[in-house]
């Protein structure tokens, strides 16, 4: 594999310490690589935005070339990012939550919204705690500056779950349509993808190579 900067970006309610991100830090330093994985919360789950998320990657890859793997929401910052970066080399995206945040209504219900906008916040269990934390309204009125589908040019491998409750792969299929840049893996999993773990370390040390 190329050395350069390699970051991943956790997805929402999650953090470094996850499943997916301790599977491929582990990966990556038997290949003799030490990606980064910055906790994109900075410690204050209750006040996530897309803007705030996006400072601690634009702080992490401090405007040099960078490759970029994203999980769910952190795949949606990875598209964001590289958007507005060109200098971003390449992007590895799973289950990439696009189409924020206009699926929170097809997600939560329109009544369980309406709460979540009337009251300012609304519990959602944070993985990374053990325990349910509120997460400000903020969060959707902040992401309604951000476009569903990022125009990313650089080089883009995406692997998704065909039994993806979460976010439908119909979205990564919209994404990949007619950009010759974009290869998409529909794989036999869920939304965590945790079942294919091995498979998509093969097709990503073969993109990254």
């Amino acid at each position: 594999m190329k050395r350069e900067r390699t970051v991943y970006l956790h997805g929402f309610a999650s953090s470094p310490a996850s499943k997916k991100a301790a599977f491929f830090r582990s990966r990556f330093h038997e290949a003799g690589i030490e990606i980064e994985i910055p906790d994109l919360t900075e410690g204050r789950f209750e006040h996530l935005t897309i803007s705030g998320q996006l400072r601690v990657v634009e702080a992490c890859a401090a405007g040099e070339p960078v490759t970029l793997i994203g999980s769910s929401m952190g795949g949606y910052l990875a598209a964001l990012y590289a958007a507005r970066h060109p200098e971003t080399v390449r992007l590895v995206l799973l289950a990439p939550a696009f189409g924020f945040p206009g699926r929170w209504k097809d997600s939560l219900g329109e009544e369980k919204l309406r709460t979540w906008r009337e009251t300012g916040s609304l519990n959602f269990y944070n993985y990374a705690e053990g325990r349910d934390c509120a997460v400000s309204y903020r969060l959707i009125e902040d992401a309604r500056q951000y476009e569903d589908m990022p125009r990313v040019t650089q080089p883009v491998r995406i692997f998704h779950g065909r039994f993806d409750t979460v976010v439908p792969v119909g979205y990564s299929l919209e994404f990949a349509r007619g950009r010759s840049n974009v290869e998409l893996d529909v794989l036999d999993s869920d939304h965590e993808l945790l079942s294919a773990l091995d498979v998509m370390w093969r097709g990503m040390r073969a993109f990254l190579a």
